[in-house]
């Protein structure tokens, strides 16, 4: 909050539906943080947000890792959806090496600007079990 000037509360009233992801260092102090906001929510796809680290932690792949675990986790609850996130623009090509893509023009949010971006899930994850469409290949 202070590190972005964004000295409020942030309220928008979703992270009692959120699956949050923690990262602690060995002494117990958080270093890293996510969360996972069901489809349906702050919008119709499942979305990753809130992604920081520590200013001290940084440079030790802490977002990356907790990016990939969050992908996993949507994988898994939402397997076969498309994922939306309002990233940053600044973070716009560090989204892009996980597959995201920018989606409308950006707009300021709090006064930081942002940008839309989707990860479209590859068509092999959509299916389930062994299970195909029927559709010879």
């Amino acid at each position: 909050m202070i590190e972005q000037n964004c000295l409020y509360q942030d309220a928008d009233d979703l992270d009692h539906l959120a699956w949050h992801l923690t990262g602690s260092s060995r002494n117990g102090q958080l270093v890293a943080y996510l969360r996972v906001i069901p489809p349906g929510t702050r919008f119709p796809e499942p979305s990753i947000g809130r992604l920081l680290t520590i200013a001290t932690m940084r440079g030790q792949y802490l977002a990356t890792c907790a990016l990939q675990q969050a992908l996993r986790k949507c994988e898994a609850a939402y397997p076969g959806q498309t994922i939306r996130i309002a990233a940053q623009t600044y973070l716009v090509d560090f989204y892009s090496r996980f597959g995201f893509r920018k989606i409308g023009a950006s707009y300021p949010e709090d006064g930081i600007e942002h940008v839309d971006m989707v990860r479209v899930a590859a068509a092999c994850d959509a299916f389930q079990n062994g299970e195909d469409n029927g559709v010879p290949g």
